[in-house]
């Protein structure tokens, strides 16, 4: 984009008319996940984006906002949603086992190629159902999308960047510790012999004998997070698209730990051309443990953002009432209209971008 065109408003007919075919392919892919959610047996749902706790994950920021009661009766500290996981999670309490939302969410301070802070999440849950079930889902999810998209804009791969892949390939499906081996030359389960005291050392000495830099301010987790946005992730989706799986348990704060190994636990993402788009969980179920795992997420929360987050009581007493054995993923819609056109930014696939 040039400083003229950077200039011009979005909705200048000369500028508009650049984006629509890749806009109009955005409304063709959302018809086409609708109507395969449908012969999958699910039903969309809508949740509010105002929440109580915007979600924990600690290096996101949130939109705060207020609710004013009528009358001048006071007011009430409100969020927009990062996700609609909590709402989402509710309606399994409450009963419903297939449920789909094309939700609008919001994360503060993102900005940039594939990032914005008001964007398009496609959400999904299984009752009775683990991440290998998510992943066959993807799989559907990504062969409709780019079918739903003219093979002259498609030209019948998903691309990002200089890379090109075709989603009728077999799916790769990578663990975590597979994919350091592999990758970094590092042996990562054996540096957390207990999940609650990872040996920090260790994996700080590996990272430095590759060349990763780290500092004495950061956590096993952000020394994970360095290794695996330097040395892995590039690799990632490469050929194929590729389900990164059994996450270190310290780094799944909503899903459920494996049954074969404490280490790990039940999350997933997808990778497709190094670019990731999708994060899904086998849940967590017990509300006990999750509210444990919330104090440590708010704990650390406050340390970066210097503010108190609040929990979202409602959803752990639902939790407790009883949330049914369930999978989820969240899949950045925005993202996966960008590889099906070979859009190079979000805002280019946004009818109407943010300001």
């Amino acid at each position: 984009m040039t400083g003229r065109e950077s200039r011009t408003p979005w909705w200048r007919p000369d500028r508009f008319a650049g984006r629509r075919p890749t806009l109009q392919a955005r409304a063709a892919i959302a018809a086409a996940l609708r109507q395969w959610f449908a012969g999958q047996g699910f039903i969309e749902v809508e949740t509010p984006v105002l929440q109580v706790s915007p979600g924990l994950e600690p290096h996101i920021r949130p939109f705060v906002t207020q609710i004013e009661a009528p009358f001048d009766q006071g007011t009430r500290r409100m969020y927009l949603q990062s996700s609609p996981e909590y709402a989402m999670k509710k309606l399994l309490a409450a009963g419903e086992t297939k449920i789909f939302q094309l939700a609008r969410v919001f994360r503060n301070g993102e900005r940039g190629a594939t990032h914005e802070p008001e964007f398009t999440m496609l959400e999904w849950y299984r009752a009775g159902a683990g991440w290998e079930q998510l992943g066959t889902d993807c799989e559907g999810i990504l062969r409709a999308a780019l079918a739903a998209v003219d093979p002259g804009l498609s030209r019948g791969s998903l691309r990002w960047q200089d890379r090109a892949v075709d989603p009728a390939a077999a799916f790769e499906r990578l663990s975590v510790a597979e994919a350091f081996s592999r990758h970094a030359g590092i042996d990562l389960l054996a540096t957390t012999p207990d999940p609650q005291r990872p040996d920090l050392g260790q994996l700080a000495r590996r990272a430095a004998e590759i060349g990763i830099r780290t500092s004495p301010q950061d956590s096993w987790d952000d020394i994970v997070f360095r290794i695996l946005l330097d040395r892995i992730e590039p690799h990632l989706g490469a050929a194929r698209p590729t389900l990164l799986h059994s996450w270190p348990a310290s780094m799944a704060a909503l899903a459920r730990l494996d049954p074969h190994d404490s280490r790990v636990a039940e999350r997933c993402e997808l990778y497709v051309a190094g670019l990731e788009l999708a994060n899904g969980f086998g849940e967590l179920t017990d509300a006990a443990e999750q509210r444990r795992r919330f104090a440590l997420e708010q704990a650390q929360k406050r340390d970066l953002l210097g503010d108190d987050v609040p929990l979202d009581d409602d959803f752990l007493a639902a939790l407790d009432h009883g949330l049914p054995p369930s999978a989820g993923m969240a899949m950045g819609f925005d993202r996966l209209v960008m590889l099906a056109t070979g859009a190079t930014e979000i805002q280019q696939v946004l009818w109407a971008p943010v300001a």
